[in-house]
């Protein structure tokens, strides 16, 4: 058996290291999420300290969080998975629930805070997005005599293709791809179907179109955006979203939809006419300076 010198000399280090993370805690609570890509919290833990500020750290490319009953504020630090220069690069984007509130939302850079987001303008439920680099979250309630009914709410996402605080770029540049981008992209894009478009909605709350499409040849999607069930048998449908700054409208013919997941959401990318695409790649397999290949047939 162990002297109780010996014992004694295993476990203070251990009850030191606790009271020190006791101190830290004591003024900004700590808080980490159960599965690193999501959080739920309650201000009601801050009572009688409502300047207590909460440490959430999350480490997933994408997941949400919803505080109850806010109060005090909680700082999010959203760190990527990776070891990598390519992690500097990334942006995240927000977006609110659509009955999100009880907070305000700025960025923290070193104690400097800049606001991206008020509680009134976290409805309608549109996406933001800023570098990561920018700063960590930090999400200050509100105060009010009661906080019964508040709750904020959001889902993120990280990404790597440069998107800045202007929801708007969610979607495609208005002007269409060149040869290039369009080869590029049809072995990149989280989607590539080749379809018809159906309908085209104007969704004017969210600053967006919504485009229905009938997809006869799917190539590709990373989550199931466009699901069976078409007109005829071994056929798709779904819908693909578009800024509401970009004309569009339904087309004769055959396209080739090429674009990006955002929140569940296809986002339009390249969308050349089917016969279009087919002579540039054509050409592009004569040259021998197709980037991946594709099954035309």
């Amino acid at each position: 058996m162990l002297s109780q010198r010996l014992l004694a000399s295993l476990w203070l280090p251990l009850v030191v290291a606790a009271v020190v993370l006791l101190s830290r805690c004591r003024t900004s609570l700590c808080q980490y999420s159960s599965d690193q890509c999501s959080w739920k919290g309650s201000g009601l833990t801050h009572e009688g300290h409502t300047r207590d500020v909460e440490q959430v750290y999350l480490r997933c490319a994408q997941g949400s969080l919803e505080w109850l009953y806010p109060t005090g504020a909680i700082i999010v630090n959203l760190r990527p998975n990776i070891a990598s220069p390519a992690a500097a690069r990334l942006s995240v984007c927000i977006k609110p629930a659509a009955d999100s509130s009880g907070s305000n939302i700025y960025l923290d850079l070193n104690g400097r805070l800049r606001l991206l987001l008020r509680e009134e303008d976290q409805a309608p439920a549109k996406v933001h997005c800023f570098g990561i680099l920018e700063g960590a979250l930090f999400i200050e309630a509100v105060p009010r005599a009661d906080i019964s009914r508040r709750i904020t709410a959001f889902q993120y996402e990280l990404v790597a293709d440069g998107l800045k605080a202007n929801d708007s770029s969610l979607g495609a540049p208005c002007q269409p791809c060149s040869d290039a981008e369009v080869l590029l992209a049809v072995c990149t894009k989280d989607f590539v179907a080749r379809g018809v478009i159906r309908a085209v909605q104007e969704e004017a709350e969210e600053d967006r179109w919504s485009v229905s499409v009938d997809i006869s040849r799917l190539h590709r999607q990373k989550t199931q955006v466009f699901v069976p069930g078409g007109p005829r048998a071994r056929r798709w449908s779904g819908r693909i979203m578009t800024p509401l700054r970009c004309a569009i409208k339904p087309g004769e013919g055959d396209f080739l939809f090429m674009g990006t997941l955002r929140f569940g959401e296809a986002w339009m990318g390249c969308a050349p006419r089917y016969k279009d695409f087919l002579r540039l790649y054509r050409e592009a397999e004569r040259l021998r300076s197709n980037p991946c290949h594709v099954d035309t047939d």
